[in-house]
C-alpha cells in the first residue's frame, strides 16, 4: 500500500466525506456503519481525523472582531459582533465562543491518536514510521492550539480560581462519562506545553527537499532511510502542515497569554521570561532583529509576491498561513467603498486613528507633535493611509478618490446609505487595491490568509522582555523591547527626521514602554482578530465608545460617537455556553455568567 499525503489537494475531499459520514461524532449513522477495523484499511479515512481538526482552525484574521472594540465598527446592524459590543454578549449568546468547534478537533485529535498507529501507509516500513511520527507530531501541535483558543475563549474565575476547560485525552464515545469538571488555568497550560514538548519531538522545524543524507535527522537515518523517503514525507509537499516551528510559535502565544494580568494573578515574573525566551528562541532562528521584514508592514498588498508565490511557500512575514487560492474577491466586496462597488461593512473608529503617531513619532496628544485638529492627517504615521481609508483617500484599481463626508455628493460619505461608513473611515488594510468590483469588468486577485505573522511573534518579545527584564535588557539574546519597537517603528517610517525622538524619551520608563508597545501591536496588528483578546488579557477598559468623524466642507472636522461599548468588569473573560452548565453540573461558570 503506498500512500502521498498531500495536504494542499489530496485530502479537502477526504475530509469532507469524513465530515458526512460522522454527523454522530461518535458512531456512525446506521446507513453508514463502518467499523474501526474496517477503517483502520483506509489510511485516507483515519488521516480525515486529523484535516478535520485543520479545517476547525478559526479564520481569526478575517473575524473582524475588532467591530466589538474601540477600534472599529460595522454598518451590518444584523452582524452578531456588533450586538456582542453593545450589550448582548452573554453566556447564551456568544458569537465568540470556542467551546463547541475546539472540543469537537479535541475529540478529532484524540481518535486520531487512539488510531494512527494501527494503520499502514506505506510499504515501507521507515516510510510508514516516518508517517506515523509526522502525524502524530501534528496531532500534538494541533491539540495545543486548540487548548490556546479554549483558554483565550472561556478561561476564568469561577469560585475564586482561576480555571480553564476540562481536559480530555482520550476520545470520547456514547458511553462516556461527559460531566467532567473544569481544571485549573495553570494544569491546562501544563498540558498544552506537555502536547508542545511531544510535537517537538516529532515534528522538523521546517518541512523542506533535502538534497544529502546526512541531512536526515539520526533517528531516521539509522533506520536505513534513504533522502527520498524523507522528502516523501517530510518534504516540500508537506509544507503548511503543522511543523516544528509553528509549534513553537504556539507556545509563545500561549504563554504570553498565561504571563498577561488577567491570567498571572500573582504576576508571576518567571512566566514573563517564558514567553519572552519562547519568543526570542524562534527570533533567533531567523536571525534576531535583521529577520524582521522590511515589507511586512504591507504584506497583503505586495503584488509581485503574492502573484508570484510558489506552492506552500511563504513570504518572510508570514510563518504560517492557510491556502492562497485563486483569484477571489470576497473580502473587497464586503469591504470597500459603496463607489467601488462595496459594502463597507468594516469601518474603523477615531479611536484607531488617533492611536497612530505623528511621522515624528510622537503621540497626536503630545505638545510635541506638532498634531493640528484643522489638518487631522497630516504628517502622521504612514501605516495609517496604509490601512485606513480617510477623507480625500485614493482607493481601487482606478485610483478613486474617496470623499467620506457629511456632505459628499456620493455614498461613501457618512452614514449615506446602509453601505455607507458610519464613522468616516473605511478599512483599507487585507484589501487588494487591484480587485475591480464593477459588474462590467469584475475581477479577483490571490490574497495571503495568514494564522501567524512574525511581526506578532517579536511583538510578543517586546512585550514579554519589556516586562522580565524591562526596556532595554534582552536577556541572553543581545537585543531588548526597545531595540524590536525601534526597528518596527523605523519599519513604518516613523522617527525618520529626529531618530525617533518620542522613544528615545520613554525608553528607559518600563511603564511608558509598556503603553507604546501596545500601541504597537494596536496597530501593527491591528484588523487581525487581536484586539478583542488583547484587551481582555491586559484587563483594559473595555468600554471606551467607539467614535467617528464627521467633515463637513473638506475643512471642519468634529469628532463624533458613533457606538458604545456596553461590557461589565467581570467580561475579561468569556463565558461557558450556558447550553453546557445546563447539561453538566461538574462544570462551573466564570464569576459574573
Amino acid at each position: 500500500m503506498k500512500m502521498k499525503i498531500n495536504f494542499k489537494v489530496g485530502f479537502i475531499i477526504t475530509s469532507l466525506v469524513i465530515m458526512t459520514g460522522c454527523a454522530d461524532m461518535f458512531d456512525p449513522a446506521l446507513e453508514n456503519i463502518q467499523s474501526k477495523s474496517r477503517l483502520r484499511e483506509r489510511p485516507d479515512m483515519i488521516h480525515g481525523l486529523l484535516i478535520n481538526a485543520y479545517l476547525r482552525i478559526p479564520t481569526n484574521s478575517f473575524s473582524f472582531s475588532e467591530v466589538a472594540t474601540d477600534d472599529a465598527v460595522t454598518n451590518d446592524l444584523n452582524s452578531g459582533l456588533l450586538n456582542t459590543g453593545v450589550g448582548q454578549w452573554a453566556s447564551n449568546y456568544n458569537p465568540l465562543d470556542q467551546w463547541t468547534n475546539s472540543q469537537s478537533a479535541i475529540q478529532y485529535l484524540n481518535e486520531m491518536l487512539a488510531e494512527v498507529e494501527n494503520t499502514q501507509y506505506a510499504a515501507n516500513p521507515i516510510v510508514n514510521q516516518m508517517f506515523i511520527d509526522r502525524m502524530k507530531g501534528e496531532t500534538y501541535g494541533l491539540r495545543a492550539l486548540f487548548m490556546y483558543f479554549l483558554l483565550r475563549s472561556h478561561a476564568g474565575i469561577a469560585d475564586g480560581t482561576l480555571m480553564g476547560v476540562p481536559i480530555l485525552l482520550e476520545a470520547q464515545t456514547a458511553s462516556s462519562d461527559f460531566n467532567i469538571p473544569r481544571a485549573t488555568f495553570e494544569a491546562c497550560m501544563q498540558q498544552l506545553y506537555a502536547d508542545v514538548e511531544r510535537a517537538i519531538e516529532l515534528l522538523p522545524m521546517n518541512y523542506h527537499n533535502i538534497n544529502s543524507e546526512g541531512m536526515i535527522p539520526s533517528v531516521y537515518r539509522e533506520m536505513g532511510a534513504q533522502t527520498g523517503e524523507y522528502n516523501r514525507v517530510f518534504g516540500d509537499d508537506a509544507k503548511q502542515l503543522v511543523s516544528g516551528r509553528i509549534v513553537h510559535a504556539i507556545r509563545a502565544q500561549a504563554a504570553l497569554l498565561a504571563a498577561s494580568p488577567a491570567f498571572n494573578l500573582d504576576n508571576d515574573q518567571a512566566k514573563w521570561v517564558d514567553a519572552a525566551t519562547y519568543a526570542g528562541n524562534m527570533l533567533n532562528e531567523i536571525g534576531g532583529m535583521s529577520g524582521l521584514d522590511p515589507n511586512g508592514v504591507t504584506w497583503y498588498s505586495n503584488v509581485s509576491m503574492i502573484d508570484n508565490l510558489g506552492a506552500g511557500d511563504n513570504p518572510s512575514e508570514i510563518l504560517w498561513r492557510g491556502s492562497v487560492g485563486g483569484p477571489s474577491n470576497n473580502l473587497e466586496q464586503q469591504n470597500f467603498p459603496p463607489t467601488l462597488f462595496g459594502s463597507g461593512r468594516v469601518n474603523p473608529s477615531q479611536n484607531l486613528v488617533d492611536a497612530f503617531p505623528m511621522a515624528n513619532g510622537y503621540p497626536i496628544s503630545d505638545p510635541a507633535s506638532g498634531y493640528s485638529n484643522n489638518a487631522p492627517y497630516t504628517n502622521r504615521d504612514p501605516r495609517l493611509r496604509h490601512f485606513i481609508v480617510i477623507n480625500g483617500s485614493t482607493a481601487g484599481p482606478l485610483g478613486r478618490t474617496i470623499n467620506t463626508a457629511l456632505d459628499s455628493d456620493t455614498n461613501d460619505g457618512l452614514n449615506k446609505v446602509e453601505t455607507s461608513t458610519r464613522t468616516g473611515y473605511y478599512m483599507r488594510k487585507l484589501l487588494r487595491q487591484d480587485v475591480n468590483l464593477d459588474p462590467v469588468a469584475n475581477t479577483g486577485q490571490r490574497h495571503l490568509h495568514p494564522r501567524i505573522r512574525y511581526t506578532e511573534i517579536f511583538l510578543i518579545y517586546a512585550e514579554a522582555a519589556n516586562e522580565a527584564w524591562g526596556p532595554m535588557a534582552g536577556g541572553s539574546f543581545g537585543y531588548s523591547a526597545y531595540d524590536v519597537i525601534k526597528a518596527i517603528r523605523q519599519r513604518a517610517g516613523i522617527g525618520a527626521d529626529n531618530g525617533d525622538a518620542y522613544l528615545e524619551s520613554v525608553k528607559n520608563d518600563q511603564a511608558a514602554m509598556r503603553e507604546l508597545i501596545r500601541n504597537e501591536r494596536r496597530l501593527e496588528l491591528s484588523f487581525e482578530g487581536f484586539r478583542f483578546w488583547d484587551l481582555r488579557r491586559w484587563k483594559s477598559d473595555l468600554t471606551e465608545t467607539a467614535r467617528g468623524m464627521r467633515v463637513v466642507n473638506q475643512n471642519q472636522y468634529t469628532v463624533i460617537n458613533v457606538e458604545n461599548r456596553v461590557y461589565r468588569d467581570y467580561m475579561i473573560y468569556g463565558p461557558v455556553p450556558y447550553s453546557e452548565i445546563l447539561k453538566f453540573n461538574a462544570l462551573q461558570q466564570n464569576a459574573g455568567w
